[in-house]
């Protein structure tokens, strides 16, 4: 049952860019959720995002915002770099918290808003939304559950394009987005990598700017992984490769491989079948999630539903998160990683 607008969870954004219109999109379409309100450093820009997505409060006062009582949660939508200080402010005041990927652009960041979290007692939900595509989650049950028997290759390739006009404003900064392919387009990638085999303990990466030369940040780089368990991976990642293919995912086992294609399955090979394998196998690849291949406007706003719902049910049914700010650390700490080698010519420990 639709709950009424009085016992609904009420939301609120810091930042009114591109990605901040696919939360408000998701909000108004959560069961549960309502959008009360907006906060830009630009009162002409949140007062724009208010009157484009109905809400009745906008502001260019963050503390503005945060002093409503009617506003349990904060989704941060700022750039990569400035999550920090208005996720700091929102958990000050006692709010959840849901913060777009990647949750900050260094570990030693994420870590000061996952502390303030704990410290008190809120919910902290980085925006990972890849892995609650039904594909995703087949492929994490199949290795969880021991079909692929011993790990033998991990890899992620992410090779996408990016017209030279995305490159503006923050994009492809250091200090704002943190880098360049790497930690903005193929972070999910790398979390979805690291959630299906694992955290890699040592990277050995190099980047460059082939395409894309003005910005700061790299764009294409390749790193060679080493795991825990003795499974070895690459992971390849560009914005430079034109029209762009579909992110792609692929876990080898000694007794079965699977390659998932943004969240499609692609193959799906066991040496010991199981009954579901062939519906598995002939899924008709519905693309519920969109893919970010050739324009980041082209991703869908499903991955986000489904996220502030899981924030939604954990509020309500006082759940955990599916995913949470713990988790979000371990891609950060493999971009930071990826990004120290190159610099360095060297191999590195993933911390």
């Amino acid at each position: 049952m639709p709950h009424s607008p009085s016992d609904s969870i009420g939301f609120g954004i810091i930042g009114g860019g591109m990605i901040a219109g696919f939360h408000a999109q998701a909000i108004a379409r959560t069961s549960g959720a309502r959008l009360i309100g907006v906060a830009d450093r630009s009162p002409e820009a949140a007062t724009r995002f208010a009157a484009q997505h109905g809400l009745p409060f906008a502001t260019g006062d963050i503390d503005a915002l945060m002093a409503r009582p009617d506003i349990q949660v904060v989704c941060v939508t700022t750039p990569s770099g400035a999550h920090l200080e208005p996720a700091m402010a929102a958990i000050a005041a006692g709010k959840h918290v849901i913060v777009e990927k990647p949750i900050e652009i260094t570990t030693a960041r994420a870590d000061q808003m996952i502390a303030a979290a704990e410290a008190r007692g809120v919910l902290l939900a980085p925006i990972f939304q890849a892995r609650f595509g039904v594909g995703a989650q087949r492929v994490k049950a199949a290795i969880d559950s021991g079909r692929l028997g011993r790990l033998v290759l991990a890899s992620a390739y992410v090779k996408w394009h990016r017209d030279p006009s995305y490159y503006t404003g923050w994009k492809g900064t250091l200090a704002l987005d943190g880098g360049g392919a790497v930690i903005n387009q193929a972070v999910h990638g790398l979390d979805l990598l690291q959630w299906f085999a694992g955290l890699p303990d040592e990277v050995f990466a190099r980047t460059t700017r082939r395409v894309h030369t003005r910005i700061e940040g790299e764009d294409t780089a390749v790193a060679a992984l080493h795991f825990p368990g003795g499974a070895l991976g690459t992971i390849e990642a560009t914005t430079a490769a034109w029209p762009g293919w579909s992110r792609r995912i692929e876990v080898c086992g000694e007794t079965g491989s699977i390659v998932l294609e943004d969240d499609h399955i692609a193959r799906w090979d066991f040496r010991t079948p199981q009954p579901e394998d062939d519906a598995i196998r002939s899924a008709a690849n519905d693309n519920a999630l969109g893919s970010g291949a050739g324009a980041a406007s082209a991703i869908s706003i499903e991955g986000h539903l489904r996220q502030i719902g899981d924030l939604v049910a954990a509020l309500r049914e006082r759940k955990p998160l599916a995913v949470d700010g713990r988790e979000a650390r371990k891609a950060v700490a493999l971009v930071n990683a990826i990004y120290a080698s190159a610099a360095s010519g060297a191999p590195v420990r993933v911390g």
